[in-house]
């Protein structure tokens, strides 16, 4: 009896030790191995996925081939000038040493640069002739040249310029040209295909093709006062050239501006970065219909995207979803809508949002004026609430043509008499009488320098002069002469000199 009841403990003890075993190693290898059901597939797939067809190969011809017409070379040209900003004054050594000046800058004689050319992309957006490109692709140029794929060539004006977005619009006299239709960049997803199409290395039209593999990047390439950073980023290979060109959809329509690289060489090492289109179209409207982009302003400041945890923790800035308000603005939008610091911005206009690029990005394509839905979570709690955009004076005003001139601070300007214009060989001009103290002091102008040009356009009399700033935006290049001096001279100006605020309002 005894022997009998020691092998049942010893049978039991042996089943429990082999069970727990089992099941031990079974538990391990769930662990070690997740185990994946043949034929279920998970909903994050079940979205994009559908197996019951076969998607075949994709076909960048059609894309490529409606696409490429309209992508044009754009060639730029910057007139020798004198790179100093004050008149030429007599060389005492002149008669010993010439025209040059062996004392480095111990005279004011201006250095003269030489002429400088470039050249960049543009895509053509109208069959009349409008083109849209990057800023900083025809910035200061004197003369713009446009060159289509058929190597016809056209001269070209500048119609207006964004600093801020980095974008810029041109003419050319033209009918029946072939065009971009614009697309939805918001509708752009993460590994779809693109094609980057320009003129890179100043090579004929190149398109090549590669995905989109992030959305609403910041790089901090934009150094102008308020830049406007949410890029498209791909690894379609682009390189110095392509700039202002196009990136399209397979479907060929337009979906960004292809606008930077990041390279530590400066030419392609696997990322390129274009502007969204919907950005791209309220610009362009912005600038064909008001002369200058319409801005609108939250009135929000949030923390930028990189800071640590440490700094996070420092500045009592707290997690969640959304962006973290860190300040609203006295008499701003937001302000006037409740949204408090400490409120998390979650959505705009039912778009979600979760960084500062994003954030700028919807913010961009308004104007003053507009009225948007912001959705925002406060103490765990998600709220709507209907704001009207402000602009950057906090009022609903549009910005308009010719308003600049009274930022001058009693400057006294005149268009030039017909005789001194005719003593200097020039076709008209704007005589600085007096340069007040507004803004024009905070340049090196001198009184009695005749303006005749602005970032490259022509400027005869003063109403030329009145269109061309209220056109502008950020820093500008006021070209002129001193009548009875040699050369001609360029002085920036910053248009936006004294009404800056916090980098991070939005």
């Amino acid at each position: 009896m005894k022997t009998r009841n020691i092998l049942l403990v010893v049978l039991i003890s042996a089943a429990t030790t082999s069970l727990t075993l089992w099941g031990y190693s079974g538990f391990l290898r769930h662990r070690i191995e997740p185990v994946q059901e043949p034929g279920k597939v998970p909903a994050n797939y079940a979205r994009y996925f559908d197996r019951t067809t076969n998607p075949g190969p994709v076909d960048f011809t059609p894309a490529s081939g409606a696409s490429t017409p309209a992508v044009v070379h754009i060639k730029t040209r910057i007139r020798q000038q004198a790179s100093n900003n004050l008149p030429r004054r007599s060389n005492p050594f002149s008669d010993f040493f010439g025209d040059t000046d062996p004392f480095g800058e111990f005279f004011d004689g201006p250095r003269v640069m030489p002429e400088q050319r470039a050249s960049g992309s543009g895509v053509i957006i109208s069959n009349d002739g409008y083109i849209v490109t990057n800023n900083h692709v025809i910035d200061r140029a004197d003369e713009i040249n446009v060159t289509l794929s058929n190597r016809k060539s056209y001269k070209a004006s500048l119609v207006g310029a964004d600093p801020n977005t980095d974008l810029a619009v041109l003419k050319i006299d033209g009918a029946g040209l072939p065009y971009l239709l614009y697309g939805n960049s918001d509708e752009v997803k993460l590994g779809q295909w693109v094609l980057a199409i320009g003129y890179p290395l100043n090579l004929e039209v190149t398109a090549t093709a590669g995905i989109i593999s992030a959305k609403g990047r910041s790089i901090g390439i934009n150094k102008s006062d308020r830049p406007v950073e949410s890029f498209i980023q791909t690894d379609a290979a682009v390189n110095p050239g392509n700039s202002g060109g196009a990136l399209v959809d397979i479907n060929g329509q337009l979906i960004g501006i292809n606008t930077a690289i990041a390279s530590p060489t400066g030419s392609y090492a696997g990322y390129s970065y274009a502007i969204p289109v919907n950005i791209v179209k309220k610009v362009v409207n912005d600038l064909l219909k008001f002369g200058a982009v319409q801005r609108a302003y939250l009135g929000v400041t949030y923390p930028q995207d990189n800071l640590s945890a440490e700094e996070k923790d420092r500045f009592g800035i707290k997690e969640g979803d959304g962006i973290f308000i860190t300040g609203v603005a006295t008499d701003g939008a937001a302000q006037s809508a409740g949204l408090k610091k400490g409120d998390f911005i979650t959505k705009i206009n039912g778009t979600a949002v979760s960084t500062g690029p994003e954030l700028q990005e919807q913010i961009a394509r308004y104007k003053p004026g507009d009225k948007i839905s912001v959705s925002y979570v406060r103490d765990g709690k998600e709220t709507s609430a209907t704001v009207t955009l402000k602009n950057k004076s906090g009022n609903y005003n549009t910005v308009k043509i010719g308003t600049i001139l009274d930022r001058l601070g009693g400057a006294e300007l005149e268009t030039v008499d017909a005789a001194t214009a005719k003593r200097n060989g020039l076709e008209g001009g704007v005589l600085v009488k007096k340069i007040g103290n507004g803004i024009l002091l905070r340049t090196r102008l001198q009184q009695g320098f005749v303006i005749t040009g602005v970032n490259g356009q022509p400027v005869n009399n003063l109403e030329a002069l009145r269109s061309a700033l209220g056109a502008a935006q950020g820093t500008v290049r006021l070209e002129g002469v001193y009548p009875g001096y040699e050369g001609t001279y360029a002085y920036p100006l910053n248009l936006d000199e004294g009404n800056k605020g916090d980098d991070d309002q939005k």
